[in-house]
């Protein structure tokens, strides 16, 4: 699936809640799943880590949606044009 299907499919599914939830909310929500994603990492379960990792990058999604960002196109400055010397 592409970056750009995956997004697509989260807005479908939940993108008029998300709009009237809100950016800060959202982003509140966001920095949870980061949390439990880090609390994941420190430990041995695989399956946990999947789950956390699925969803911060669902609400990335989320985030972007609401605030009208194409991740696929944003991430295109990883992929095109890199000068010399980028990190």
């Amino acid at each position: 699936m592409e970056i750009r299907e995956f997004q697509q499919r989260i807005e479908a599914r939940y993108g008029r809640r998300d709009r009237q939830r809100g950016s800060a909310a959202t982003f509140l929500w966001f920095i949870e799943e980061v949390g439990e994603l880090a609390t994941a990492l420190a430990g041995e379960d695989i399956a946990n880590k999947k789950e956390e990792f699925a969803d911060v990058f669902a609400w990335l999604c989320t985030l972007a949606n609401i605030n009208q960002v194409d991740l696929e196109d944003a991430l295109c400055k990883y992929t095109e044009n890199i000068p010399d010397g980028f990190k």
